[in-house]
């Protein structure tokens, strides 16, 4: 009986997410449901961020696949551009665990200066069917604060 109370409390709490903003059930007669978590970028708060992922309730792993799409929804300054990390691999902003196996979906931030656009890259870590899933999406500068004519490449 004790297990049967940790099982149900543990898919419980797995259904517990401060970020997720949708639920849409795949049918009567599957455990899988789409979620779909909304979080602003911590250091430009100006861009928020919408993912989707497959969760599956009796599983012990979910589903590689996600979509993301990602929108200046407030002020994009030079000051928050200023502060991120610059390099090639960018950093990781949002983590989500898809599996008791270590597999998780991360989305990491990485920004083309010379295009001057934030891009987004939603992934998972583990290979699945070959393949490690990812999405792209993307936030130019242009029209915010941040945007600097200075940096256009001359033709």
């Amino acid at each position: 009986m004790r297990i049967v109370g940790c099982v149900l409390l543990l898919l419980a709490l797995t259904g517990c997410n401060k970020n997720e903003v949708g639920d849409v059930s795949l049918g009567l007669f599957t455990t899988k449901d789409i979620k779909l978590d909304a979080f602003t970028d911590p250091i430009v708060t100006g861009v928020t961020c919408h993912v989707s992922s497959i969760e599956a309730n009796l599983d012990f792993a979910d589903p590689s696949d996600s979509a993301i799409a990602c929108r200046q929804t407030g002020p994009i300054t030079a000051e928050m551009i200023a502060q991120i990390d610059k390099s090639k691999n960018g950093e990781v902003l949002f983590t989500k665990s898809k599996s008791v196996f270590f597999k998780s979906m991360k989305i990491r931030r990485i920004y083309d200066a010379q295009n001057q656009t934030l891009m987004y890259l939603s992934y998972a870590t583990k290979e699945t069917s070959g393949s490690f899933k990812h999405g792209l999406s993307t936030v130019p500068l242009w029209g915010t604060e941040a945007y600097t004519q200075a940096s256009i490449p001359k033709s």
